[in-house]
């Protein structure tokens, strides 16, 4: 008999299937809640943990603790970039994934220096909203990599005067995954390039993230930028 006292052929209990993740969902035509709501009917991609909507207020939605991520429909909740800034100031553990207007590159860029995760057009079909959300759950981001190169030219035109003068040190695989990091690749993409596996690449992230002192991937890249730890040369996304 096994020594161990686990029927033989069950998997442990701890490696069941994970909790739901809650996501918030911010809009203020019911209609566009039903929308939004049907997007978490398909059924969770495999090794990502299923998803379960939650609808409220912004008021309501930010008490409560247990929801970790909000998807702003900025078609239908008034206050625009501000409502992702004023999340940022009172949850700012909440990670944001906006739906809105297409065709309006800046307004993406304002959206992501607030603070979202994400961003995605009205146009798109709801897989593609579903994928979007599953990234960000994962800890990457989500955005027209045209819009994210802009973006690291914008944070290139920071003065040099807020560069931080300590020194750091990366080790040499730390430095290729910022490199891809400032190239908008994900979680996924950086770990299949690489050929390791994508929590390793999580780890380095979150390992960078540390050092560096950055809050999130923007955050980080605006660091990486300014202390100039990857040549900018290198940064072409082609």
């Amino acid at each position: 008999m096994p020594k161990s006292g686990k029927t033989p052929g069950k998997q442990d209990s701890s490696h069941e299937a994970a909790p739901p993740v809650r996501i918030g969902l911010l809009t203020g035509e019911p209609i566009r809640v039903e929308g939004l709501r049907s997007i978490f009917d398909q059924p969770a991609t495999a090794g990502q943990p299923p998803l379960t909507p939650i609808t409220g207020t912004l008021t309501e939605l930010l008490s409560n603790p247990s929801i970790e991520f909000l998807v702003v429909d900025m078609n239908g909740a008034a206050g625009g970039v501000e409502t992702l800034q004023y999340v940022r100031r009172e949850r700012p553990d909440i990670r944001q994934i906006v739906i809105g207007p297409e065709n309006d590159e800046e307004l993406v860029l304002d959206c992501i220096i607030a603070g979202a995760r994400a961003y995605l057009d009205s146009s798109v079909v709801p897989g593609t909203v579903r994928y979007a959300i599953e990234v960000v759950v994962s800890g990457s981001i989500w955005a027209p990599r045209r819009l994210l190169s802009r973006l690291i030219d914008r944070l290139i035109g920071i003065p040099r005067a807020m560069v931080q003068s300590s020194s750091l040190h990366l080790s040499a695989r730390e430095l290729q995954v910022l490199e891809l990091i400032l190239l908008a690749r994900t979680n996924r993409e950086i770990a299949a390039q690489l050929g390791v596996e994508e929590r390793t690449i999580k780890a380095h992230v979150g390992k960078l993230l540390k050092k560096t002192g950055a809050e999130n991937r923007i955050d980080l890249s605006v660091r990486a930028i300014n202390r100039s730890l990857v040549p900018t040369s290198r940064l072409d996304p082609r």
